[in-house]
This record gives C-alpha cells, structure tokens and sequence, in this order.
C-alpha cells in the first residue's frame, strides 16, 4: 500500500518534470504506471474504501490549472442503488452498475478575479474559458491514481454531449455554472486487457512541422 501511495504522491508532484532526489526511483514507478494504465469497463462490485477514494481525489487536485484557479469539482458514487438508478439505463450499462465507485469531474466555469491591470478594485466574476482543459488534467491523474493503487477505470464522457450533461447535472443537483466534464467508474477489475501500445513517431515534428 505504502508503495502505492508513493507511486501516486510521485505523479501529483510531477516527478516527471524531474525531482533532484529520489528520482531514480519514482520516474520509472511513474512511467511504468503511466505506460500500464488502459481502460477498465468491468469490475467485480467490490466497494472501494473512501481511503483510496480520497487518495485518488488528492490526486486528481494536483493537476496543474490555468492561473491556479484550480476549477476542479467532483461528485462521489458510491450508494449502488443510486448508481443504477442514474446510469442502469444507458449506453453499457454495466461499466457504471459494477464499480465500486464513479467520480464525475466537473468544472466551476466562472469565478471570482480582479480586472486585469488593477490590483485595487474589487474581484468580479469572470468566464473561466480554461476550465475543461484544467479539469482533463485532473481527470487523468485520477485514471492513474486509480491503477497506481490496483484499481480500474475508465473516462466516460460528458461536456460537450450537453443532452448528456443536462440531465446528470439536474439529478445530482449541480449548479448552473458547474459543468459535468466526465465519468469515471473505478474499481477491482474483472477483466485484464493488454494495454494498446500508442506510440507513433510519425505524429512527432522536431523543430518544425
């Protein structure tokens, strides 16, 4: 467990952006959790303990943001019944009714800041325009927090499907100016599949395209 933690705490803290001590170990945990991970669609029912939820949340919150304003929200599944009621209807169904969990990332899409160039006037509301992208951040670090501890998981979508969006939104009772990104169910796999190999130097430009 304590490995894992570490693997996870690695990640979030950007060892691969290179740390000056210890690296030597955490840059190949990191890599071979990030060159491992692939889409889990099947898990065995399993509860996942709110202790690993949390240190995968933790996780997800250590994605970098746009100005730091860190948009990232999450709506926590775990009540089964709740689970099949919004999901045992939709698209495979059982990729949501047989995890133990399920994360919906969502983005605060506007928020509080001071009109550029003066430091004196009072905060205003402004259109946060990066916020899916700081959200797809967090998102991906919670599919390798979740592998790094042992777990599956997938990203489903969400924005920009609104006639997906809209509905999940009103039965969870999210605000207005939160918007679901994506779905993620986590759990104990039930299936293992090999993970795709997608390197291609062909989509690699040096210098110039």
């Amino acid at each position: 467990m304590k490995s894992h933690l570490f693997i996870v705490i690695a990640l979030a803290a950007g060892v691969l952006a290179g740390c000056k001590e210890g690296s030597n170990e955490a840059v190949p945990a990191a890599m071979d959790v990030i060159m491992t991970r692939t889409s889990i669609r099947s898990f065995n029912g399993e509860a996942v303990p709110r202790e690993q939820l949390e240190t995968i949340l933790k996780a997800g919150m250590a994605a970098p943001s746009a100005m730091n304003v860190q948009p990232w929200r999450f709506v926590v599944l775990t009540d089964k019944d709740r689970i099949a009621e919004l999901f045992g209807g939709g698209f495979r169904p059982e990729a949501y009714t047989s995890a133990g969990a399920i994360i919906i990332v969502c983005g605060q899409t506007k928020y509080m800041r001071k009109p550029w160039g003066q430091p004196d006037a009072p905060e205003e509301p402004a259109e946060n325009i990066f916020w899916y992208e700081d959200c797809s951040a967090a998102a991906e670090n919670i599919l390798l927090a979740a592998h790094a501890l042992g777990l599956g998981a997938v990203w489903t979508a969400g924005y920009p499907a609104m006639e997906r969006v809209a509905p999940l939104a009103e039965a969870l009772g999210i605000p207005e100016d939160v918007t679901p990104l994506c779905i993620i169910p986590i759990g104990v796999p039930a299936e293992n599949p090999a993970p795709k190999d997608k390197w291609n130097p062909d989509n690699i430009h040096w210098d110039k395209w």
